[in-house]
């Protein structure tokens, strides 16, 4: 799938990959929903891959409503660099380990409608081009979507294949 270009490209995108994903996920059983991965990834079962997936979403979200603003967002989130992504994810993964798949499944939904809402209010310009806003630096707001939404979906439904693959 080429690079989308348009907001109706990152649109169909991002859900088409938001879709396969779901339809995925529903295609296993109950028990198989709920298993544990074959050892080797931090995210052990299908609700560790949302819950990442969300609370990525969470960080998006936040940085988009700062930066919208005006101001700077603390990017990735607060008390991490860039180069303590590793960090993050494992502390992620911690955050949610008391949550539920049908909960983590319900929240992520609402996240993705939020961010695909986002793109539909803007302009393929205010998208796409490059250092249009201050918070996303020499990237484009969609560089920040693509990443967090369908690229992140392709992520995980093949760490979900692999770690289901028995």
């Amino acid at each position: 799938m080429p690079i989308p270009k348009t907001r109706k490209e990152l649109i169909q995108q991002s859900q088409d990959n938001y879709d396969k994903l779901n339809e995925l996920i529903n295609a296993f059983s109950d028990e198989q929903r709920h298993a544990e991965f074959l050892p080797g990834t931090m995210n052990r079962n299908i609700r560790d891959v949302l819950a990442h997936l969300y609370h990525w979403h969470i960080m998006l979200l936040d940085w988009y409503n700062i930066g919208m603003t005006g101001e700077q967002p603390e990017m990735p989130a607060k008390g991490y660099s860039w180069k303590d992504t590793k960090r993050l994810n494992r502390d992620i993964w911690q955050m949610y380990q008391g949550h539920s798949l049908e909960e983590i499944r319900a929240s992520l939904n609402q996240t993705h409608l939020k961010l695909q809402a986002i793109i539909e209010e803007h302009t393929d310009e205010e998208l796409f081009e490059k250092s249009r806003y201050s918070w996303t630096g020499t990237s484009s707001v969609a560089t920040y979507i693509r990443s967090n939404t369908l690229s992140h979906y392709k992520w995980a439904l093949q760490l979900i294949k692999k770690g289901l693959s028995r």
